[in-house]
């Protein structure tokens, strides 16, 4: 276990505008949402007020979170902006979304969502191996959701696509409280290139 501990102010999460065919989808949204405002953690998120995004949003902010929204200006109506936040940016597209969510979080998790919180986790994990940032990036794995995608990620591994130890670097978790210590406790590995040579977003 690492001795040193990442300092954790907010967590942009990727989650589904959907609620899902399971309640348990929904309760662990709040749980977490409800955890990070415990030990004082805000939330980063996409900014909408329906599904799963509504659901942690609002947990957290009514148990006294920071909660910051970022939604592009085409989606404000689709996605039914939340009307409570701390701070809710528009920005020009999906791509200035995402590059502000992530200058916004010192850490990243996935809850179960759509192909949306797909592309979004793939892309920041992406960017750990590259270098582009050194941040923990986690899977929050309700009811054995992400587990035929893990399992895909390993058969990468087998491959020879991915290396051991930057599957290692994902954590995966399925409890509020193993989350927040998850999260503290990382440490990054060793990225594919130097920062000189790292593309940029």
């Amino acid at each position: 276990m690492s001795t040193t501990r990442t300092s954790i102010r907010r967590v942009t999460v990727f989650t589904g505008s959907s609620a899902g065919a399971d309640p348990a989808y929904a309760r662990a949204a709040v749980d977490v949402g409800q955890a990070f405002a415990a030990r004082g953690i805000g939330v980063v998120y996409g900014g909408g007020n329906v599904g799963l995004m509504g659901a942690i949003s609002t947990s957290a902010r009514e148990a006294g979170a920071e909660v910051h929204g970022v939604m592009p200006e085409a989606l404000v109506d689709k996605e039914m902006a939340h009307p409570n936040l701390t701070s809710f940016e528009i920005v020009p597209d999906m791509h200035a979304r995402k590059m502000r969510m992530a200058e916004l979080g010192d850490a990243f998790v996935a809850l179960p969502g759509g192909i949306g919180t797909l592309e979004e986790f793939f892309e920041v994990w992406t960017w750990l191996q590259l270098g582009i940032h050194r941040k923990p990036v986690a899977i929050y794995d309700v009811r054995g959701f992400w587990r035929p995608m893990l399992t895909m990620v390993d058969r990468m591994v087998e491959e020879g696509f991915v290396t051991d130890t930057f599957r290692d670097s994902l954590l995966v978790v399925s409890t509020p409280r193993g989350l927040i210590h998850a999260l503290e406790d990382w440490e990054p590995p060793t990225p594919k290139f130097s920062a000189e040579d790292a593309p940029h977003a």
